[in-house]
């Protein structure tokens, strides 16, 4: 049976959005949403990334300028760490084979209805024209997509297997709708070729993205190469008959090199 997966307590939240929204103050992509996406992709990826390699890819100097003080350092990147640490069990791959149906991932995005965005014009951050293109997951999927920019050398799925290659396709696609706008002609021929009659509203196409994002976990485990498994035939006695059939003992013929 899989367990649960973790969740960041409202703690661990506020700590992460306090830091993502300091390096935005130096570049304004780095919302907290779009960070998770980032570390999203990376936990979904083929490989374990340190902290230290995409930490400067993802910010570039913002982070140094941002945080100059080691101490406070020390505490962003706490931060930034107990977060990817939660999207490391979520997309855990022993858990996701026991519980296929399960969705595990719990990302970190703003809701964006009508009134969200009108509450958005009204504060005067942004124009209306600007407000009508915000949607739910958008700077997630973005930040997800900045990570495989970043990583694309072992992101690229380079698989031969045409179908297995076609199923990495279609999964990204699904976190890529996420940044299509309502009511475009994208977003349409997108449900149109994937759900066909079904209604899928924006919270449908978020969960289903989170179950891409899991599917991606697993098609990279798939596609990892296989240890050979390597037969390691009984050492002979010394004075048992040399394997190599000369008719000497062990000890006197291939024996006597390794002595």
């Amino acid at each position: 049976m899989s367990s649960l997966p973790r969740n960041n307590n409202p703690v661990e939240i506020a700590a992460f959005d306090d830091v993502c929204f300091r390096l935005a103050g130096f570049d304004d992509r780095l919302v907290p949403e779009w960070i998770d996406g980032y570390l999203t992709a990376l936990a979904a990826g083929p490989r374990a990334t340190p902290i230290e390699e995409w930490l400067p890819a993802m910010a570039g100097d913002a982070y140094d300028r941002a945080f100059a003080d080691p101490e406070d350092r020390a505490r962003a990147e706490r931060a930034l760490r107990t977060r990817a640490v939660v999207l490391a069990d979520q997309l855990d791959a022993e858990a996701l084979y026991d519980a296929p149906d399960m969705l595990r991932l719990a990302p970190l995005m703003l809701v964006w209805d009508e009134a969200a965005r009108a509450e958005a014009v009204a504060d005067g951050g942004i124009d209306a024209e600007r407000a009508s293109e915000l949607v739910t997951g958008a700077d997630w999927a973005d930040g997800f997509f900045a990570a495989l920019d970043h990583y694309s050398s072992v992101w690229s799925s380079g698989s031969e297997d045409e179908e297995q290659a076609a199923l990495f396709g279609d999964l990204l696609q699904q976190v890529h709708a996420l940044r299509l706008a309502e009511g475009s002609d994208e977003l349409r021929a997108h449900v149109a070729a994937v759900y066909k009659d079904e209604p899928a509203d924006r919270d449908r196409l978020v969960d289903e993205a989170c179950y891409a994002v899991q599917d991606l976990r697993l098609w990279w485990v798939d596609q990892a190469p296989k240890v050979e498994t390597r037969r390691v035939e009984k050492m002979p006695g010394r004075n048992d008959p040399c394997h190599c059939g000369s008719g000497k003992k062990f000890k006197k013929c291939h024996g006597a090199a390794m002595s």
